[in-house]
């Protein structure tokens, strides 16, 4: 067993043994939060991304300020040039993204009745693969995870803010600008075919943009293929229709304030599966920003009234998920090549090492 299974089975027998004490699980929630950070942040030549990014930074350091603000996702450049000028090495990084991924995760996170099967839900899909991997977009995760709240707060003007916040580190962000007619107001379908047709021109807009045709170009007029799309994404299907069939109308009762976030994201997720058909790529990676959505479903399930069913309900995502890691740990070559061994310079940087100068 490696070390990330171990790592997701102790934190949901950790969880288990909770149930019923909410002070300690909040406690323990924190502790988690804390340490599944330092996982992620001071990582040592792990992660698929590893020698992209460095790359980047490479560039950059050779480059300056000049050409960190003529880029497309500006703010990105710049925070990799403010580093720099602290002098700190590449692995710092890292600590930025992760940094800003999980202060965004804990935003929505404290909302949560259960924010700690909140966070373990997340790490087998979305943390390992976000601020572990592509760390830029785990960023701009973290920051929407923020609009997400400010979404539900009916706080339309900071929602805005920080989804363009978000897209300045990854301009894919952009899209959840189509939400902002949804903000204010309650989920119906007046409104849905109202926000629909707002999209419309917004959508064209962004179709018509140099980030969409850089995405075309890389994604749709190339054999350019997510490995996984199809089992991730076809999972947020699995939740949307769970969530439609099975949950909507408790949840609608049980928490009316975050239920037009909810039902909006698994509408999107149930439509996701179209975009793979497109591009895996794409779908893949607009799949990723609905994961915190998706998760606050799951954690969400023993808190409604479902009857006898509430228990195996409540188990079957971590059995999911559980399952899901299980395979992609063993049998995935991209995994083996990318996050095995785990290494971590949180007890010193290794000697010699390339990337600390």
């Amino acid at each position: 067993m490696d070390l990330y299974a171990l790592f997701f089975i102790l934190l949901v027998l950790l969880r288990y043994a909770l149930v019923g004490h909410r002070k300690h699980l909040v406690r323990v929630y924190y502790f988690a939060w804390f340490m599944l950070f330092v996982f992620a942040a001071f990582r040592y030549d792990v992660g698929c991304d590893w020698s992209g990014y460095l790359s980047q930074w490479q560039i950059l350091s050779r480059s300056g300020l000049e050409y960190a603000l003529t880029t497309r996702e500006p703010f990105w450049w710049i925070s990799m040039y403010g580093l720099q000028s602290l002098g700190l090495s590449y692995p710092w990084l890292n600590v930025l993204s992760s940094a800003v991924f999980f202060i965004g995760v804990h935003v929505l996170a404290r909302r949560q009745p259960d924010p700690l099967g909140f966070l373990i839900m997340m790490f087998p899909i979305l943390i390992i693969n976000m601020p572990m991997s592509g760390i830029r977009q785990g960023l701009a995760i973290g920051l929407m995870c923020i609009a997400f709240a400010a979404f539900i707060d009916r706080k339309i003007y900071w929602f805005v803010g920080w989804v363009v916040l978000a897209a300045t580190f990854h301009s894919s962000a952009i899209v959840f600008l189509l939400l902002t007619p949804l903000v204010n107001g309650n989920f119906t379908s007046r409104r849905l075919c109202l926000a629909a047709l707002l999209a419309l021109p917004g959508g064209l807009v962004l179709l018509s943009g140099n980030a969409a045709d850089i995405a075309i170009s890389r994604y749709v007029e190339t054999d350019v293929n997510a490995a996984g799309a199809v089992f991730r994404v076809g999972l947020l299907l699995l939740t949307s229709l769970f969530y439609f069939i099975v949950l909507r109308r408790k949840w609608r009762h049980f928490s009316p304030g975050d239920y037009v976030l909810v039902s909006i994201g698994a509408l999107i997720m149930g439509g996701m599966i179209l975009f793979v058909q497109v591009s895996s790529v794409i779908g893949d990676r607009l799949g990723y920003y609905l994961i915190p959505i998706q998760v606050m479903i799951f954690a969400r399930v023993p808190y409604l009234a479902l009857g006898k069913s509430r228990h195996i309900l409540s188990a079957a995502p971590y059995l999911g998920l559980g399952l899901v890691f299980l395979i992609w740990t063993s049998l995935s070559s991209h995994f083996n090549q990318c996050y095995v061994p785990y290494g971590t310079w949180v007890f010193g940087a290794p000697q010699y090492s390339p990337y600390f100068h």
